[in-house]
């Protein structure tokens, strides 16, 4: 690919994965903006690409990982690093580049912050966008075999102490969340409507406004109140870690927008719950 035209249907097709990767790794939806476009740039520089996704997916994460360790080198002494690594390997660590900024839900960040930066990047990267293992280690510069055992101790420590009880399965949850973050960003009605029941609701609450909410009744209604509000311009990514349903953040401008709680059954979301800032959805209201 040599100019930008060539990267304008990838761009349409990839963004928003790209930016909720970048997102799970740096907690902050304008860094992860900024990450994607970064990765997509190198993309029109480079030329025929097999698997744009999966190479995207790479170089988003090495950006992650080498502005996350900058931030870390400037936040930790040495002692402090070498005490989270819990290194399983003797090897300089190019993983070893995780901190985590809260602006969500400090109990669950908390909670991931348990995990050292190679647990941290290996579980993300596996159990939440179903990497296999030999595209992690092409990241994190680990033998597929490490990041295995490294998944397995993230996992461990986690199930020592879960942040909430999850009620729909990792695929589950990771097929719907996908699902509906393309078909928003494309605003693709008709895509979105494959995603919920015929019997689906939506509910808005505006937060702090005494005011009822709007309620949508049928996949029509919901679907076409989605796009308006979530469409293209909005940038949508998985709330971080493990939640009883599925969870997205919706920005604007680099603003929440609003929290957006999806009820999966047998693989339709059947209810669509948002809360609302009023002051960043300005007129669309």
């Amino acid at each position: 690919m040599t100019d930008y035209l060539a990267i304008d249907e990838p761009w349409r097709r990839h963004r928003a994965y790209i930016v909720n990767v970048a997102y799970q790794l740096l907690g902050d939806v304008g860094d992860a903006e900024d990450i994607a476009q970064e990765a997509f740039l190198r993309l029109s520089g480079t030329g025929d690409v097999d698997d744009v996704r999966a190479w995207l997916t790479v170089v988003a994460s090495r950006l992650c990982l080498d502005q996350l360790r900058s931030a870390r080198v400037r936040r930790e002494s040495p002692e402090e690093r070498a005490m989270l690594d819990g290194a399983v390997s003797s090897e300089p660590d190019p993983a070893d580049r995780v901190t985590l900024d809260d602006q969500v839900s400090e109990a669950l960040w908390e909670v991931l912050r348990r995990l050292n930066p190679s647990e941290r990047v290996t579980f993300v990267l596996h159990d939440v966008f179903g990497l296999p293992f030999d595209e992690i280690a092409r990241t994190v510069g680990r033998p597929a075999g490490t990041c295995r055992q490294l998944a397995r101790r993230a996992r461990a420590k986690l199930a020592d102490e879960p942040p909430r009880l999850v009620d729909i399965s990792p695929a589950e949850h990771h097929a719907v969340t996908e699902g509906f973050i393309s078909a928003c960003g494309a605003g693709d009605i008709d895509a979105l409507m494959t995603l919920l029941d015929p019997s689906a609701w939506g509910e808005g609450r505006l937060i702090g406004i005494a005011a009822p909410p709007q309620i949508n009744r049928g996949r029509i209604d919901v679907a076409t109140n989605l796009i308006r509000y979530l469409g293209p311009g909005t940038t949508l990514v998985v709330a971080a870690g493990r939640t009883p349903e599925a969870v997205v953040l919706a920005f604007r401008a680099r603003r929440l927008l609003a929290r957006v709680n999806l009820d999966v059954r047998d693989g339709r979301i059947v209810s669509v719950r948002a809360t609302v800032d009023p002051s960043v959805a300005g007129d669309q209201r």
